[in-house]
């Protein structure tokens, strides 16, 4: 009896195969997932112990959510006029889920950067590579609702995860001939 050994589709290869070229045994839908139930974890108050007494309306503030050696869970807000820079995650893949506000993503598409706008309950998955610049998305109130807006501060809040977990960030320009070029890396256990 003579067997030939085929190579199979990897359509129907099991996900720990088709992904296991990998940095992490979480896939870019676990990560959608996992941040999906921090943002329901948030709004049920399972970490209001870790939450600020009060919002500051002009820094970022982030706080770790959870901790292993699979996965970083953060819950970030988000300030108006405050960009975090081209990034990448280094060798971490990455998720999001927006609480609250709305946030501006400029996405190197390597031709140039593409917008888009996440509104809460939208998500976003971060592949190897992805190099991206994430900032508050405002609408600019007008008449009444303008000095409202003045006097109180509502944060724009996401829930971000990294697998494995964060342990450098390289940051980019684009060059005046339309290239990426890397201007720094870092080595860091905290988001961008």
């Amino acid at each position: 009896m003579t067997t030939s050994l085929r190579r199979t589709d990897s359509r129907f290869e099991p996900a720990h195969v088709r992904f296991g070229h990998l940095p992490t045994r979480l896939r870019p839908a676990d990560l959608l997932r996992i941040t999906d139930q921090g943002v329901a974890d948030v709004l049920d108050g399972t970490y209001d112990h870790l939450l600020p007494g009060r919002w500051d309306p002009v820094e970022r503030w982030a706080t770790r959510l959870e901790a292993n050696d699979d996965l970083d869970l953060w819950l970030i807000s988000w300030t108006p006029d405050r960009s975090t820079e081209l990034h990448d995650h280094a060798g971490s893949l990455g998720a999001l889920t927006v609480l609250s506000g709305s946030l501006r993503e400029y996405r190197w598409t390597g031709k140039d950067l593409a917008l888009r706008v996440l509104d809460a309950g939208d998500q976003a998955a971060f592949p190897l590579g992805w190099v991206h610049d994430v900032q508050r998305h405002d609408l600019s109130p007008v008449g009444a609702d303008a000095r409202a807006a003045d006097t109180t501060h509502t944060p724009t809040l996401s829930v971000h995860a990294y697998s494995p977990p964060l342990t450098a960030m390289s940051f980019y320009d684009v060059t005046d001939h339309g290239r990426l070029r890397r201007t720094r890396t870092e080595l860091t256990d905290e988001p961008e």
